[in-house]
């Protein structure tokens, strides 16, 4: 179990690169705001591997810590969306599109993986497979944006996308800390102390 959620960890952690610069050198608010999703994906595994050694007072400061790194890079798609409802950006579709298909091996990799999983950790590892499973789908919707985009000539499939995906990954860390803050308080009644 540990092992099969370390390698979903570092193959999102590495693609998290592959898209986050693809997204900066195409233009594309989507595809920057769900490189974020693979950050995210990385943090979760992360957090499950850690979960499976840790006491809970270790693994509450280890998700306060993957929740604000999942905010660093969706701080820069929301900044980079900010900046683009003047005059929003026509993407490079190919770039986005191949990028996407990237992404969707990658997720698709990572569901398989979790699958034979799923069942043997709780709620932590079925919600890491769920989350997989579903980027797919998101991913699949980034495509669909870029063949609209590629119709329309707009930028604006691609900046309500990128927002949409912005928004999901500012509400996937704030889960990310109030499971961490579930956990302290936890660990807090387990050692006898008075919680705050």
């Amino acid at each position: 179990m540990r092992r099969v959620v370390l390698i979903v960890a570092l193959l999102n952690f590495a693609y998290f690169f592959v898209e986050f610069f693809i997204a900066l050198a195409s233009g594309s608010v989507s595809l920057l705001a769900d490189s974020v999703d693979f950050l995210e994906d990385t943090s979760i595994n992360l957090l499950i591997f850690i979960a499976l050694g840790w006491p809970l007072a270790h693994r509450s400061w280890a998700g306060k810590a993957m929740a604000l790194v999942i905010l660093v890079p969706a701080g820069v798609a929301g900044w980079e969306a900010i900046g683009r409802f003047a005059d929003p950006v026509v993407p490079q579709v190919l770039p986005v599109v191949l990028a996407s298909l990237g992404a969707v091996v990658i997720n698709g990799v990572s569901a398989a993986l979790l699958a034979s999983v799923r069942h043997g950790g709780g709620s932590l590892s079925r919600a890491a497979f769920l989350s997989a499973r579903n980027d797919v789908l998101v991913n699949l919707a980034v495509i669909a944006m870029a063949l609209v985009t590629a119709w329309t000539d707009s930028g604006w499939p691609d900046l309500v996308l990128g927002c949409c995906i912005v928004l999901l990954a500012v509400h996937a860390a704030w889960e990310v800390w109030e499971v961490s803050e579930e956990e302290r308080l936890a660990a807090k009644a387990l050692s006898g102390d008075e919680i705050d």
